[in-house]
């Protein structure tokens, strides 16, 4: 009687627990590359380009990824800006299915699906990789309508005729698009610390019909935000929903240095110079919001009064957006103290990217600007603000904006930046990131 028992504890447990389940397996963490846009491992390096010119097409990037969250926050469900989520920032290798099938896919802190075209796909843009094809993989399966991750998509899910759970995603009018049956299948992550890691059941979207701004390289997209759906939440249970990743600057000379991301409890951002702030809850949900109390050019305080100054989270703080926005009257303040600091000669940018700009050639003593944060004062110097933008003109990498307020990634340059979703904060140590090892 008490070996019944037991087995019908054990079926019920392993009924009620499958359907929303997470890998169980805990480990310590793992490391991979991060591939900057236009870096010579990315599939759009250019090498008849200028570095002027990659970075001319970074700071555009940046404007319509800018422009894809003011829409997402006015309205989650009809984003109005056709543009690819992340497009601005960088990429990362990942593996489906059994046999792992290789992906280079957008790594977006603004977004929580994970996603690849997939086999049939008649209505989909032509991409240069093989599809991917359910049917070759041991472990792929569709997830039905009753799902846990089917109810996570909430109005971009619906069901289909055969109880399975459909998905779709739109980016903008409805150009730029991705719709298919939600998925699982085995993920793989190359770890720079030895062999491959694998988690079985993860939840991804399997797209059969795509369109509008995707191009021939685009592959996928895989999404780090915070979002039930997200590659961070489903390895939740293995990695304690910690994160984090350091960016390599712009400028540096090392060919060889990579920019990295961490997964796990192995690497804490603590020690000597760490700084921690809250996370706090915006909307859309998937965006990992600050709050910003102000700024400091050298000694002089700038308080934030931007129009959403009294509302917990004012700012994202995001990889894939190149530069940093700030609202118009606040950013005026800054400009002012900033010009006043630096007693220079100005000059246009023709590009008119942005607002406050000088000849290269000027002897220009740029001060630290002190980010501060609810509980911690990043402290940024010039590498993280000011940036050769053409041949002689040496702009400062913070703009004004109306609509949404973001810290970028040349903010964040040589930091080792930390999420912990788990205790809802964010940390940022000092690094030389093109030196880091993770453990």
């Amino acid at each position: 009687m008490k070996s019944l028992f037991f087995i019908l504890v054990v079926i019920f447990l392993m009924t009620h627990f499958s359907e929303h389940s997470y890998a169980e397996t805990k480990i310590d963490g793992f490391t991979t590359d991060l591939i900057s846009h236009d870096a010579p491992r990315s599939p759009f390096y250019n090498p008849s380009e200028t570095k002027y010119q990659r970075l001319q097409k970074a700071f555009h990037r940046s404007i319509l990824h800018g422009n894809h969250f003011s829409a997402m926050r006015v309205s989650p469900n009809d984003i109005q800006s056709d543009v690819i989520p992340g497009s601005g920032g960088y990429f990362m290798n990942i593996s489906l299915g059994t046999p792992p099938v290789p992906m280079l896919g957008i790594a977006d802190t603004g977004s929580d699906l994970i996603w690849r075209q997939c086999r049939p796909c008649n209505n989909c843009y032509e991409q240069d990789e093989p599809l991917f094809d359910p049917e070759a993989s041991e472990t792929y399966k569709t997830l039905a309508c009753d799902n846990e991750f089917c109810r996570d998509l909430e109005q971009k899910g619906s069901c289909g005729n055969e109880n399975t759970c459909n998905y779709n995603y739109a980016y903008g009018t409805g150009e730029t698009f991705t719709m298919g049956y939600l998925s699982s299948d085995t993920l793989t992550i190359g770890s720079g610390r030895g062999e491959p890691v694998s988690f079985p059941g993860i939840a991804f979207g399997c797209a059969h019909r795509t369109g509008g701004k995707f191009g021939e390289k685009h592959v996928g997209l895989i999404g780090l935000g915070r979002g039930p759906l997200s590659l961070v939440k489903q390895l939740d249970s293995q990695v304690g929903g910690q994160f984090s990743y350091c960016l390599v600057p712009l400028s540096t000379t090392d060919s060889t240095a990579s920019s990295k991301i961490n997964f796990g409890r192995n690497e804490v951002v603590s020690g000597s110079g760490t700084v921690s702030t809250p996370l706090i809850k915006g909307r859309p949900d998937a965006l990992y919001y600050l709050k910003l109390e102000g700024m400091s050019v050298g000694r002089t305080r700038v308080e934030f009064r931007g129009v959403s100054a009294g509302e917990e989270g004012n700012l994202v703080i995001d990889s894939g957006t190149t530069l940093t926005y700030l609202p118009p009257d606040f950013y005026s303040e800054v400009e002012s103290a900033l010009a006043t600091a630096i007693n220079g000669q100005t000059t246009s940018d023709t590009t008119r990217t942005f607002s406050l700009c000088y000849s290269s050639g000027s002897n220009l003593q740029i001060p630290t600007i002190t980010v501060h944060f609810t509980g911690a004062d990043v402290q940024l110097p010039e590498l993280n603000t000011f940036i050769q933008a053409e041949e002689d003109l040496f702009c400062f990498t913070m703009v004004p904006s109306s609509e949404m307020f973001i810290f970028g990634n040349l903010a964040q340059m040589n930091f080792l930046v930390g999420y912990d979703l788990n205790n809802n904060k964010v940390s940022f140590k000092p690094t030389d990131c093109a030196k880091q090892q993770f453990n």
